[in-house]
């Protein structure tokens, strides 16, 4: 079942092997389609958490809601799991379900194409393979691709430099000067660690984020005892912190009481924290909660006031060969130097290329930003779908919650379109519809704030976050509403 040129073409081919293509792989079996193939760059399963091994490095949403719901009684060792807690459940559920023999490893898709005639996804390798498949997944994500600025002088740096994403296991901080270039969601994470091993840290700061306490702990041997005696309980704890996420989410959404209360017990944190009135002030943030991914850590604001951490505040200008300088001119010289930036997050499907009808270019079609009919379908591309595509993520909640929901929504659809004996796709109005719908109702949230995050393209618009309450996806997408779409002609499917 290698799926090259010559052998009859797959029903499937899913792109990713993270919990989009593992959750699309399970949803597939349950429908009886076995004959698909999962495409994976790498030599491990995982996606974002086999990536991202940096010190710290672990979830910030509870680990009994961020986990499958066909697998949901797991026996997390943490509320908050560890990046390799989740990698070793992803391996768990690929063995449990019986999904390895549909991994390829080492499969980087370079190129898709969408042959009218024959009416099938052709994809290229980085090898040179070619393979055809009926339908195409997009499961890789939106947080793969490193984000590094492009500062002047970078290249002429003769310390260590590298991105979270990136991490050098074997680089030793212990009695480094260390700069870090970025204040985000994996930064809260590795610097607090790297504070207790280096010598000076210098903490570079474009904006401040708002940050709420984070409370984690390891489930002790009683709570182990009760889960595993009691089952059920998994089951009430991920409501419990479902309604919990589905609540913050509100306070996103123009419910101004909400967005006060949240921001007042974050500002709470801030003054309990940071004692100095002058570095809490530059730690405040001058927009909405939610403009920015909110950061949960009870160890940030504590690793920033150590006397061996400085924030920097002033603009960074450049990068010489032996540190970084300030726009007050200050040189600071360091020994490593390490991104804590993000990713390139709107930036859907990159560097892939993907030719749908007539010729069609994604990337040329996303060039003003990404859209898609409810996050998974686009327009000229039939049988090709996504996974954690546009206006999918979520400010507050689980991802897995939101791909679940795509995933049973892709499954029904596939088999609509296998009954039909052509390949679908969303019809143009329905998709404009639906993105000026997410741009409508974006003006009313947080997310529209006057910040620059990774939700929002340069010029402002929201390609990446869902709008709304979880629940409210869950309940669009329960039944792919077939009037949305149409069917393609093909010569085969004409013969």
């Amino acid at each position: 079942m290698d799926g090259s040129t010559g052998n009859a073409p797959l029903a499937v081919a899913i792109i990713g092997t993270g919990f989009g293509g593992l959750g699309m792989a399970w949803q597939l079996r349950q429908l009886g389609i076995d004959d698909f193939v999962m495409l994976e760059k790498a030599q491990d399963l995982g996606g974002t958490w086999r990536e991202n091994r940096y010190p710290g490095a672990a979830c910030d949403v509870p680990s009994h809601l961020y986990s499958f719901s066909f697998e949901s009684r797991y026996p997390w060792a943490h509320r908050y799991a560890k990046q390799g807690e989740i990698l070793d459940y992803q391996r768990h559920c690929a063995r449990k379900f019986d999904l390895m023999r549909h991994i390829r490893f080492g499969a980087e898709v370079q190129r898709a194409r969408f042959d009218e005639a024959r009416g099938l996804w052709q994809l290229t390798l980085a090898s040179g393979e070619t393979l055809e498949a009926v339908t195409v997944v997009s499961a890789v994500g939106q947080l793969h691709r490193p984000a590094i600025p492009a500062i002047p002088g970078r290249e002429t740096f003769k310390g260590r430099q590298f991105h979270s994403a990136t991490w050098d296991p074997d680089y030793d901080f212990r009695g480094k000067r260390v700069a870090v270039i970025g204040t985000g969601a994996s930064a809260v994470q590795f610097v607090p660690e790297l504070a207790r091993e280096a010598a000076q840290m210098h903490v570079f700061q474009r904006t401040p984020g708002w940050v709420a306490p984070k409370f984690d702990k390891a489930f002790s041997p009683l709570e182990h005892r009760l889960l595993k005696w009691l089952p059920w309980l998994y089951d009430l704890d991920r409501a419990r912190i479902y309604w919990i996420t589905e609540a913050l989410a509100y306070a996103y959404q123009g419910h101004r009481w909400a967005e006060r209360l949240i921001t007042g017990l974050s500002k709470l944190q801030l003054r309990v924290q940071v004692r100095d009135p002058a570095l809490r002030q530059r730690l405040t943030p001058d927009y909405p909660i939610g403009c920015k991914r909110l950061l949960l850590t009870t160890d940030w604001l504590r690793a920033l006031v150590r006397p061996n951490v400085e924030v920097v505040s002033d603009r960074v200008t450049a990068i010489t060969d032996t540190g970084v300088q300030t726009a007050d001119g200050q040189l600071r010289e360091v020994d490593a130097l390490v991104y804590g930036t993000g990713f390139a997050a709107t930036q859907f499907l990159t560097p892939m290329q993907v030719t749908g009808r007539q010729g069609r270019d994604l990337h040329q079609d996303w060039a003003g930003g990404a859209e898609a009919y409810l996050g998974m379908a686009v327009s000229g591309f039939p049988n090709f779908f996504l996974l954690y595509g546009p206006n999918t993520n979520v400010g507050s909640g689980s991802i897995i919650y939101m791909l679940e929901c795509q995933q049973r929504y892709l499954g029904q659809l596939i088999l609509a379109a296998r009954k039909g004996g052509a390949p679908v796709e969303v019809r143009p109005e329905a998709q404009t519809a639906f993105a000026r719908e997410m741009q409508a109702r974006s003006a009313d949230t947080t997310f529209s704030g006057s910040c620059q995050s990774w939700y929002k393209t340069a010029d402002g618009r929201n390609t990446n976050n869902w709008v709304g309450l979880m629940r409210e996806y869950r309940q669009r997408t329960a039944m792919p509403d077939l009037a949305a779409y149409r069917t393609v002609p093909t010569a085969t499917a004409t013969a």
